[in-house]
């Protein structure tokens, strides 16, 4: 059984488009990792998948559950961590997820307690005082208190500081080694890469690609920046994977696809005085998939 499964998932909003043609097999005790710019279709995929939305065509099941027909045992079952978050503000931290937990008709245990520790949560505060960082803890605390089968997270790094970002990927990585499927929807590279089995790309609503993350991290660009000693010659750099190189003065920048051994041997037959290797960002990325896409369509 697959934790998601997609076929053909469609949705239109009147004659805008949102997702076309989504085909997905996500295994149960996945983490799989979903990436694409704002209006790519990241959250109208999550909101179908929440049956929040309704497909104008296709099929989605959520372990066998069918996302237009099964809303509230897909609810039962799924945790969920958005991007922004609004709540009863009036409420304390421990009120609201008392209440929370009603729905699912728990009791909270010492699993709770973990969790709040691990977060550093004040459970005493009001809602309304919190920053957008402890929100989020709140989102990660209420997300797990049924242990779900199935945790989509809609960018749940966002407005946590570096060592509470840590503290989540713990508890992730703890919950998945319990069998807990995760859905991780992202802008930021780095995140996915490091934390991901598998991810897809998606761009203007449909999927350009889906791989394992390791074969992926092959195929992904890095970003290469060298000087050159004063008064060296101009030089051209014969080594394949080279992409979108830039030339200001002594400055040489381009994107890289290949072995890294290779173009450090290149490179040191080079008066090189200074060289930086860097993640791309996602821009850069993208456009370069993007690109590929779009010659792809048109031969």
């Amino acid at each position: 059984m697959y934790a998601i499964e997609t076929k053909g998932l469609t949705k239109y909003y009147g004659k805008d488009r949102g997702i076309i043609d989504l085909n997905l097999m996500i295994n149960e005790g996945e983490i799989f990792g979903f990436i694409g710019p704002n209006g790519s279709g990241k959250t109208t995929t999550i909101r179908l998948f929440l049956s929040l939305l309704f497909p104008t065509s296709g099929s989605g099941k959520i372990f066998n559950y069918d996302i237009a027909k099964d809303g509230p045992k897909i609810k039962q079952i799924v945790g969920f961590i958005p991007t922004e978050v609004n709540y009863y503000e009036n409420m304390t931290v421990k009120e609201l997820i008392e209440y929370s937990a009603r729905f699912y008709r728990i009791s909270l245990d010492h699993r709770f307690d973990q969790l709040v520790d691990m977060l550093d949560l004040d459970l005493s505060r009001k809602i309304a005082d919190l920053s957008m960082g402890n929100k989020k803890k709140v989102a990660v605390v209420q997300s797990l208190i049924h242990q779900p089968r199935l945790l989509i997270l809609d960018e749940p790094t966002s407005g946590l500081d570096p060592l509470m970002q840590n503290h989540l990927f713990d508890i992730l990585n703890e919950r998945n080694e319990k069998g807990t499927t995760i859905f991780f929807s992202s802008h930021v590279l780095s995140d996915v890469e490091k934390f991901c089995h598998r991810v897809a790309f998606i761009k203007e609503g449909r999927i350009i690609i889906e791989d394992d993350i390791n074969s992926l991290k092959e195929k992904l660009l890095s970003r290469i920046t060298f000087r050159l000693k004063d008064g060296a010659d101009d030089i051209t750099l014969q080594t394949t994977g080279v992409i979108s190189l830039k030339k200001n003065e002594n400055d040489i920048s381009f994107l890289y696809r290949g072995e890294m051994s290779q173009l450090l041997k290149d490179l040191s037959r080079l008066p090189v005085e200074k060289i930086t290797i860097t993640e791309p960002d996602l821009e850069e990325i993208f456009m370069h998939y993007y690109e590929d896409d779009a010659q792809n369509k048109d031969n």
